[in-house]
């Protein structure tokens, strides 16, 4: 059995969930809280990152797009980079702006304040990474509908690995309740779609030790 390492506030582990339930594949979850040291995790992986995936036969695949990559190239009935080397490198380019971009200017200002703060150190938000994670994430849901009003998905004709990587950024933020999502409906007709799959259930019942999700976060018609 293949085991996930893990932890539920780091978007691009979410990710990694999201595509190995694409791909139909059984796998059990360690979670290990990120900002406490752990030998356990350094014998995985000496950097001492997650997510870590220890696939069949004992595998080791560090890094959330080489975990992804990895998937695609074992388990490629259900492809989530694409067939054509277009394709790929297109879901390869925004999977990494939201993994990188968004979460820099997103996630991490707003659930990054709301929930990793509070779970790890106990401290409050800081008001000022409030108000710029409010303030960027227009940019970001702006450019999700621009795709979606030319593609299927926002990479292309099928779900891909862009996707599963806005998706977990924006579930994390959808669970603080700061996605204005009556100011993008597009964006929004997109989440939905995305959000109604069964690969997405994992996320929907995560829950943040004392923190409540917001109300339309396991609503899938808000």
């Amino acid at each position: 059995m293949r085991t996930l390492y893990h932890h539920t506030l780091l978007p691009t582990a979410r990710k990694v969930r999201l595509a190995l339930h694409e791909k139909r594949l059984e796998f059990t979850e360690q979670s290990l809280d990120p900002w406490v040291p752990s030998d356990d995790l350094l014998e995985l992986n000496p950097a001492g990152e997650m997510p870590v995936l220890v696939d069949e036969n004992d595998t080791v695949i560090c890094g959330h797009a080489i975990i992804c990559e990895y998937l695609d190239e074992m388990y490629p009935e259900t492809t989530l980079h694409g067939r054509h080397p277009i394709e790929r490198a297109e879901a390869r380019r925004l999977a990494a702006w939201f993994d990188d971009k968004f979460n820099r200017e997103v996630t991490q200002h707003l659930a990054g304040e709301k929930l990793t703060r509070r779970v790890s150190t106990g401290g409050a938000p800081d008001s000022r990474a409030l108000k710029a994670g409010r303030e960027n994430i227009h940019t970001h849901l702006q450019y999700i509908a621009w795709l979606t009003e030319r593609r299927s998905w926002l990479a292309g004709d099928q779900l891909s690995v862009a996707d599963l990587a806005a998706a977990a950024n924006l579930s994390l933020v959808d669970y603080c309740g700061d996605v204005p999502w009556n100011d993008h409906p597009l964006t929004k007709e997109w989440y939905v779609r995305v959000k109604s799959r069964l690969s997405f259930r994992c996320l929907l019942r995560d829950v943040v030790q004392g923190v409540t999700p917001a109300p339309v976060y396991a609503d899938l018609d808000f």
